[in-house]
This record gives structure tokens, sequence and C-alpha cells, in this order.
């Protein structure tokens, strides 16, 4: 297999995807943004919640 076949066949899948719409796009974004930081906010709790529990118990 070539390279140059290698990249034509790349080119040929490409034209193929179905790339989403700017409001599409946006909205997956948000979603995911929006997720990232309510999972961050509670592994933060979560991390918090440990910290303070190991600190009573050693005290």
């Amino acid at each position: 297999m070539s390279v140059t076949k290698f990249f034509g066949d790349i080119s040929r899948e490409m034209r193929k995807v179905s790339w989403p719409k700017r409001p599409e796009l946006v909205r997956y974004t948000i979603t995911v943004l929006s997720t990232v930081v309510l999972m961050a906010l509670f592994f933060a709790g979560v991390d918090l919640g440990i910290s303070e529990l190991i600190r009573l118990i050693l005290e």
C-alpha cells in the first residue's frame, strides 16, 4: 500500500463524514463543558469530604 493511496483513501472517507451544523456543535460543546464542570465540582466535594473525614479520624 503506497502512501499516496493511503492519503487518497483518507480523503475519500472524509468526504463521507456527516459534520454537525453550527447549532448542533454549540449545543454539544455546552453539554460537554457543563458535564465537565459538574463532575469537577462533584469530585472536588468528594475529595474535600474525604479529607475532612481523615482529618477528624487522625485528630
